[in-house]
């Protein structure tokens, strides 16, 4: 059978080219947002307006009294590739705009009702509108000086990417998230946003380090500590959080080139190496840096929503970041920052009496233990170790013999615990003679997750009342977060309310848990819901709630056990599913046996 004849190729209609061009451009209200008002800044506005409706998707408006645009030039505006910003073409490789592709417009008027209404000082104001790719005339109009976007019905055009857009709520944070980001940026720029009657930022005009305080709160203020570094082709500054100061995710890493919000991975990287030594696995630091760098060595046209760069010295520009970060830590100059020393761990067969150890957080030492299933059963005794003596003559003294030491029961494969190493790590020995290394708080983790989703799984996770109701202030957007999944938390042991604009009342925490600060596990969850947002299965956004909760009410590291509370978490590691990771997929122990010992020793 002869092959059907190919289809001819053909030209596409413009408005079909423009809509597919959108999708590069326009993926949800947040791109519409930032593209807009990037427009702004690049007109010179020192005021930028903000309103959302139905979380942008029903209606955008941005105003800005930046320079306008005359008849002519708002004609022109919402071309493809119409642009007032590369005045010759080798001005591509020297950016100094947020945007030069003529893009935007365009893009969002081929799928949404596009409105602009703009005038330039001492000339009068003009409107055009664009639905769906068709425009309209030029016409009279009235407005401030400056420009007026009202972007209306956003995916009207293309019906079948509208399904794909998340909840008003989800797409009015995206939104919010674009405009802190771009104020960090611009600090000598005033905006305001309001989100369906409310508005959720007011910034006026400020100094750089007094905006990063205001945008990202007080206790990142309380913790910042600054940036400055000059080289021959870079200069980086801005603030960092003590090592202490840290997040559950990476949302709070604001990086800025040459004046652009960027989430670049070659600066994210150098942001993690230079605080690996200081911030806990599965922790995130928090800053908000800022790279200035020559234009020429960087190219900002390598990613449709350009967030992603491609600079010409890339190791040189991770050095240097890496290098000032860390001086800024003070990593390696032992001040404050650095690892402080521990006492060293003293074995079990030669232990000797301790002062009581520090009480753990209320709930954490006997009813923590308790309610987790951990009973503290008494460590096998031990008699001391007899010390070799060391003869001066030619013939040693034959060493006194070693006492043995008890084997561990073979029903224990993680033996007896020996020690604790460093106040984190609990030394163990097996009945097969080798030696297991547990991280305490890890596996303390683990057997707290397993506790709490049990109780879930039960009914519920039972919960304490608080005798005073904490008050917890967030960011308006975590607020509103965290109380649209008020029925879900509940659940889990978290009983919240509302308590004005940018606070939540904790009322009943996780019994489990002890009674822990409120303010970090709050924050924490309401990062863990976002990045599982209600796209994600019901069972996940929960079982990664309970992984947070659980992390929050563990031992931590630097806690120094007792005996019988090391030999207890052993025991109920053996009896607990899947404790040999914790929550966030690390190992808990690690478990050398006697081949492993006699390779490391060279004996064979």
């Amino acid at each position: 059978m002869p092959l059907p004849a190919a289809p001819a190729i053909r030209i596409l209609p413009e408005t079909t080219a423009n809509r597919i061009a959108a999708g590069e451009v326009v993926e949800r209200p947040a791109a519409v947002v930032k593209e807009l008002v990037e427009n702004a800044l690049d007109a010179g506005a020192t005021r930028i307006g903000i309103t959302l409706e139905g979380g942008g998707i029903e209606r955008v408006v941005i105003e800005d009294d930046g320079h306008g645009m005359s008849a002519a030039d708002l004609d022109m505006a919402v071309e493809r590739h119409a642009t007032s910003k590369l005045e010759e073409e080798g001005l591509l490789f020297r950016i100094a705009t947020l945007g030069f592709r003529g893009e935007a417009l365009p893009s969002i008027g081929a799928v949404a009702r596009l409105t602009i209404t703009s005038r330039q000082a001492g000339a009068d104001a003009h409107a055009i509108s664009v639905e769906g790719g068709r425009k309209s005339a030029v016409t009279p109009a009235s407005g401030a000086p400056g420009t007026r976007m009202e972007v209306r019905d956003l995916f009207f055009a293309v019906p079948a990417r509208r399904k794909f857009l998340k909840t008003p709520r989800s797409e009015a944070d995206h939104a919010i998230e674009a405009v802190r980001r771009l104020a960090l940026a611009w600090p000598q720029v005033a905006f305001r946003l309001e989100n369906d009657g409310r508005e959720v930022l007011n910034l006026a005009p400020a100094e750089r380090d007094a905006r990063i305080k205001q945008v990202l709160g007080p206790d990142f203020a309380a913790a910042a500590l600054p940036i400055e570094a000059v080289g021959e082709t870079f200069q980086l500054t801005g603030l960092i959080a003590q090592p202490a100061y840290t997040r559950a995710t990476s949302a709070e890493q604001h990086l800025v080139v040459n004046r652009r919000p960027v989430k670049d991975p070659v600066l994210r990287t150098a942001l993690r190496v230079a605080t690996r030594e200081l911030v806990t696995a599965g922790r995130y630091p928090v800053a908000a840096l800022y790279l200035e760098i020559d234009p020429e060595a960087v190219d900002v046209n390598v990613h449709p929503m350009k967030t992603e760069l491609r600079f010409r010295e890339e190791a040189a520009v991770r050095g240097f970041m890496i290098s000032a970060l860390k001086k800024a830590l003070g990593v390696g100059a032992g001040i404050a920052f650095s690892t402080p020393a521990r006492p060293a761990w003293r074995p079990a067969s030669g232990w000797k009496p301790a002062p009581p150890p520090a009480p753990l957080p209320h709930g954490l030492a006997n009813q923590g233990f308790a309610e987790a299933g951990l009973a503290l059963v008494p460590p096998p005794s031990v008699p001391p170790m007899a010390a070799p003596g060391l003869g001066l003559g030619f013939a040693p003294p034959r060493p006194a013999p070693l006492p043995e030491a008890p084997p561990a029961p073979p029903e224990h494969p993680l033996g007896r615990a020996l020690g604790q190493l460093l106040e984190t790590y609990i030394l163990a020995e097996a009945s097969d003679g080798a030696l297991v290394l547990v991280d305490q708080h890890a596996a303390h983790e683990r057997l707290t997750h397993e506790a709490l989703r049990a109780q879930y799984l039960e009914g519920g996770v039972r919960a304490q009342a608080l005798l005073l109701p904490a008050v917890v202030d967030l960011p308006a957007s975590a607020a509103a977060r965290l109380l649209d999944a008020a029925p879900e938390l509940a659940r889990l042991g978290l009983d919240l309310d509302g308590f004005g604009a940018g606070a939540v009342l904790v009322r009943a925490m996780p019994a489990l848990l002890g009674n822990p600060d409120p303010a970090p596990l709050l924050r924490d969850l309401a990062e863990e819901l976002a990045e599982n947002s209600e796209a994600t299965a019901l069972d996940a956004r929960l079982d990664a709630a309970i992984a947070r909760l659980a992390c929050h009410g563990s031992v931590r590291a630097g806690r120094r056990l007792a005996p019988a509370e090391m030999d207890a978490l052993l025991r109920q590691m053996e009896a607990t599913p899947r404790a040999a990771t914790c929550s966030h997929g690390r190992p808990t122990f690690l478990k050398l046996g006697p081949a492993e010992l006699e390779k490391l020793f060279g004996r064979r």
